[in-house]
């Protein structure tokens, strides 16, 4: 029996997130990346066919904008209302649902919307969940003025940080920017025992605008596991260390 594929995992997850949170009337929070945009063509799909009733979307980037309006999801923004729910990916998720975000691109502004609406739920497939948090990197926006200043400090913490850069190796490699004109470095731990205190110390850094430890801030995963009926839902219990 082969592997089971992310892909239809991610599409289970997704779905059951949706119809289990979202009800009519809601703004919803619209996460960016592949997991998300499951997540957007469930709604767009349910408000077509008229199960769903006057569901709004906030998008966390220029890609979630887009696809949207393919799914036909109409768009707020957050001086017009504040989310109710918010659906995203995680690239890692703990066992106190502490979460590593960002390594698409998109963190702070989905950190923005997460902290302003009611509920974040995160929704992955089995590979993202880890213990303890650092099986990848963190990932850190940062102002482009000084910026390898701010490598340098974060590195001072412990890690390898790299400057994201777009192509990724190569003659002309320029760094990657963000849909608010900044840059992401990606600081690699080889393990995260107290995500509190790194976050703390990462904040103290001038120029660390964000970072994509997103902590306390997720009321449940919904994990794919295997088939399109493999699907658990964990809700958050102790916030962690």
């Amino acid at each position: 029996m082969g592997k089971p594929d992310p892909d239809v995992m991610k599409r289970a997850a997704a779905e059951r997130a949706v119809e289990e949170y979202v009800e009519p009337g809601m703004v919803v929070g619209l996460g960016t990346g592949s997991t998300a945009y499951w997540a957007i063509r469930r709604i767009g799909a349910l408000l077509s066919s008229g199960e769903l009733r006057e569901v709004r979307g906030v998008a966390t980037s220029t890609q979630t904008t887009a696809q949207a309006g393919e799914a036909g999801v109409p768009l707020v923004t957050l001086a017009q209302a504040r989310p109710d729910l918010t659906l995203d990916g995680a690239d890692e998720i703990d066992p106190y649902l502490n979460l590593i975000k960002g390594r698409g691109g998109a963190l702070l502004r989905e950190k923005i919307v997460a902290a302003a609406g009611g509920v974040m739920v995160v929704i992955a497939d089995e590979s993202k969940l880890v213990d303890p948090l650092g099986k990848g990197s963190v990932p850190v926006e940062v102002d482009p003025f000084g910026w390898e200043s701010t490598v340098e400090a974060l590195a001072s913490l412990g890690c390898e940080a790299e400057l994201r850069r777009e192509p990724p190796e190569g003659p002309g490699s320029e760094p990657r920017p963000t849909d608010g004109g900044h840059y992401t470095v990606d600081c690699y731990f080889s393990r995260i025992d107290a995500p509190r205190v790194l976050e703390a110390e990462m904040k103290r850094i001038p120029g660390a605008l964000e970072t994509g430890l997103f902590l306390g801030l997720c009321r449940a995963a919904v994990v794919g596991r295997g088939g399109p009926e493999d699907v658990e839902v964990r809700e958050a219990g102790s916030p962690g260390p």
